[in-house]
């Protein structure tokens, strides 16, 4: 007996996919048969979407709400309609465009015409992605060029680290002897040791030390 199941995907945690499932469940599906991922669309290796995957038989058919739901890399999308359209032989049926509806003409002309709207809006939904990526690399070049950090604040030497450092250095400890007393790993202790050095030199070229 077909069967038809949902797909919603939002790209991040923080987002909501209320509208979709929204769209999903007014067409008619059971939230047991909706489908759904928190992930970029950049690819279709999502969990959610690998399990519909494996689950979809011949004669099934896949809603989505729209098609950048089901992915955003225009080759990507092309090649999964293939695979879920004539391999699995199952349908697809996009809500909001209603001549991606494999279920209805299925005689050449009708196919012409879904493959022609698949391959423009999948197109499209590339092109917004490329689009999405360029404004946050131009909005991080822009805040950088303003004089915002990203990434963690960096950690201060803590107190009493100096001497444990100087100890090391002399090689009057061993390094484990130094990380139990300065109670860190030994990332966190190189990273401090790093940065001593670097006061150290730094400190010196003010100086005019060699």
């Amino acid at each position: 007996m077909a069967r038809t199941y949902g797909y919603a995907r939002v790209s991040t945690a923080e987002q909501y996919e209320d509208r979709q499932l929204n769209e999903l469940e007014a067409f008619g599906l059971s939230k047991g048969n909706i489908y759904v991922d928190k992930v970029s669309g950049k690819d279709f290796l999502r969990p959610a979407y690998q399990r519909l995957r494996r689950r979809i038989r011949e004669g099934d058919l896949l809603v989505v709400s729209s098609i950048d739901r089901l992915g955003r890399s225009y080759p990507d999308i092309q090649e999964e309609w293939r695979f879920l359209t004539k391999e699995k032989n199952a349908d697809i049926l996009v809500l909001d465009m209603p001549l991606l509806d494999t279920r209805r003409d299925k005689d050449l002309m009708g196919t012409l015409i879904a493959d022609i709207v698949l391959q423009l809006l999948s197109y499209v939904a590339q092109v917004e992605r490329e689009h999405i990526r360029q404004r946050q690399a131009d909005g991080i070049l822009a805040a950088r060029q303003r004089g915002v950090r990203f990434g963690r604040r960096p950690l201060p030497i803590p107190e009493g680290f100096f001497g444990i450092y100087e100890d090391w250095r002399l090689k009057r400890i061993t390094t484990g002897e130094a990380m139990r007393r300065a109670r860190m790993s030994s990332r966190q202790f190189y990273w401090m040791a790093r940065k001593c050095r670097a006061l150290e030199e730094g400190a010196a070229g003010e100086t005019g030390e060699e």
